[in-house]
């Protein structure tokens, strides 16, 4: 676990609530290309708040283009290793996905949870308390992305459950350096904070990746 904070909160000096610091304004639509770190510096740094937080404020595993298959079912089909078998509206048999949380093969789609790379508490936390019944509802079945959500074993999934990086990464260390990324890019998508604790880790981490960038479109 990614602990060592003291040296990352020493050069986060531009990450501190200031009003010095602007937050760029958010057109909703419009695609943006910048630095990993540049995109973790521009999110608000502001302490969590889960009071009023229930989960059934997402409404989430939607059917939203009427095809018969859920978002659950939409994401296990994109990322299938090896096809399902679909029938009737949208029964998904077989199929082989890869869990890169864990590096696991999973036969079979019981084995697998959709993961919100940013979880529902999380994004609660984060500003989604004041978003519409709509907003959140889009947040949880985002399809617009593909790093918002993504299929991984049950039981890295129930490990990882509302975390943020300060307290929980992959245990496949491989991949670590994808999901501080993919994290950055969905909080950037949503226009969500991330608290100080929250940004030191992920910031340490990314001292050990190389630099990239992300291309995200604004949700909101």
């Amino acid at each position: 676990m990614l602990r060592h904070l003291a040296a990352a909160l020493a050069g986060l000096a531009l990450l501190a609530p200031t009003t010095a610091h602007a937050t760029p304004a958010q057109d909703p639509g419009q695609t943006i290309t910048l630095n990993t770190r540049q995109a973790l510096a521009q999110l608000p740094v502001k302490a969590e708040d889960r009071t009023g937080y229930e989960r059934s404020k997402f409404r989430h595993w939607v059917d939203e283009d009427g095809d018969g298959c859920s978002t659950r079912n939409e994401v296990l089909l994109a990322e299938a290793a090896m096809a399902p078998e679909r029938s009737g509206r949208c029964t998904l048999t077989g199929g082989t996905w890869y869990s890169p949380y864990d590096s696991r093969r999973i036969d079979g789609p019981s084995g697998l949870d959709i993961d919100h790379m940013v979880p529902l508490a999380e994004a609660w936390d984060s500003g989604a308390s004041a978003w519409s019944a709509a907003e959140r509802q889009a947040y949880a079945n985002d399809l617009g992305d593909g790093r918002s959500l993504i299929a991984v074993s049950a039981a890295s999934n129930r490990s990882k459950a509302d975390q943020d990086p300060a307290t929980w990464l992959p245990p496949a260390g491989d991949w670590i350096c994808t999901y501080v990324t993919d994290w950055i890019t969905v909080k950037t998508r949503w226009g969500l904070a991330v608290d100080q604790a929250e940004a030191a880790a992920v910031s340490e981490a990314l001292t050990r990746c190389d630099e990239s960038d992300i291309t995200v479109t604004y949700a909101r």
